[in-house]
């Protein structure tokens, strides 16, 4: 199997974000790429560096008004006198259905939804390549590659279409799937990240071709808090295809597995022609953001189930997963696994 991925990921460095009113070291950091390959290789794959894919990619799944608040607002909030180095909302709408704001400083609360998402003048090289080796997985599926892993980051799943969040600026899932959607037109998302992966739901709710699964910590008391819920099931013509089982805090292997075979359930009856798994792994046991118990042998476990239920044209993208010492090994289980 390939894994894709661009050095150019690495030049996003967010310095901190801001968690129970504390800036704290950001642990989205460039370190976790070094490990996540060494998983990576350890598997068996082999790199390969992405193509550049232009705007048409990325425009599929988010408008120009964002794309362009991205790539220009680092320079526009470096013309405020005093601003720190990067940018940080500090104010937010009550809702976004009213006039679009002029201010950077309004429109990175409009565009962000929280102060885990800060942008410096290198975060849109960093979030394009990202998106890029996500859409250059999909293109080796399209060419006829069984599955392809793009090892992406900055990761993508919180992000909606005109909303940063959660360590997320594009979602590269919704543009794997866009991408895939050229051949196969029925395309299913299952998340097996941490998180709820609101803003994928957010990208999909209203759609019917798309099925979007979500395995993660009950949001009733973790991020993201206000998605993720079982009623969640989509709106108007995509009434029914969003499913999240949210699960408690600190479940382990074997509750978290039987939750998997009632999701992949859930995607069988879809019957898709293409799958995109949104690989999360900081439901490890050892995660820094401490939430689910998932063990190293259990990303063996989850690789294999999702393998042998869903035999399909696949596309891994890495979402989550933050440094500690197991991090490259679980990497290493789950494509042992799913092998």
């Amino acid at each position: 199997m390939k894994c894709v991925l661009s050095d150019a990921q690495n030049k996003h460095y967010p310095r901190s974000y801001l968690i129970n009113g504390i800036r704290e070291p950001n642990p989205e950091s460039p370190d976790r790429i070094a490990m996540l390959l060494e998983g990576a290789l350890a598997a068996g794959m082999s790199q390969v560096s992405p193509d550049n894919y232009g705007r048409e990619a990325i425009l599929k799944a988010h408008p120009e008004r964002y794309l362009t608040f991205l790539e220009n607002v680092a320079e526009r909030w470096g013309r405020i006198k005093g601003a720190a180095e990067e940018v940080t909302p500090n104010i937010h709408p009550t809702n976004r259905d009213g006039e679009y704001p002029k201010s950077v400083v309004a429109q990175a609360g409009f565009h962000m939804a929280d102060a885990s998402c800060p942008i410096s003048n290198d975060t849109w090289e960093s979030v394009q390549w990202s998106a890029w080796s996500a859409v250059h997985a999909a293109e080796q599926v399209l060419s006829g590659d069984d599955a392809c892993f793009a090892l992406c980051r900055p990761p993508g799943h919180h992000a909606g279409p005109e909303i940063a969040g959660g360590f997320c600026y594009l979602n590269n899932c919704a543009i794997a799937t866009e991408h895939l959607r050229s051949k196969y037109k029925r395309v299913a998302i299952l998340d097996v990240d941490l998180h709820h992966g609101n803003g994928t739901q957010m990208c999909f709710y209203d759609r019917s071709d798309v099925l979007t699964v979500s395995l993660h910590a009950n949001p009733e008391r973790f991020y993201p808090f206000f998605w993720g819920y079982e009623s969640e099931t989509g709106e108007g013509e995509g009434k029914g295809y969003n499913r999240n089982f949210p699960l408690p805090r600190g479940t382990a292997d074997k509750i978290y597995l039987d939750t998997l075979d009632r999701a992949i359930s859930a995607v069988e009856e879809f019957q898709p022609d293409a799958l995109v798994i949104a690989l999360g792994l900081d439901s490890f046991e050892g995660d820094p953001i401490a939430g689910l118990a998932v063990s190293t042998e259990g990303f063996r476990s989850i690789g294999a189930m999702i393998s042998s239920r869903l035999e399909l044209p696949t596309v891994i993208v890495q979402e989550g997963g933050y440094p500690c010492e197991e991090l490259g090994l679980n990497l290493t289980q789950f494509f042992s696994g799913f092998s």
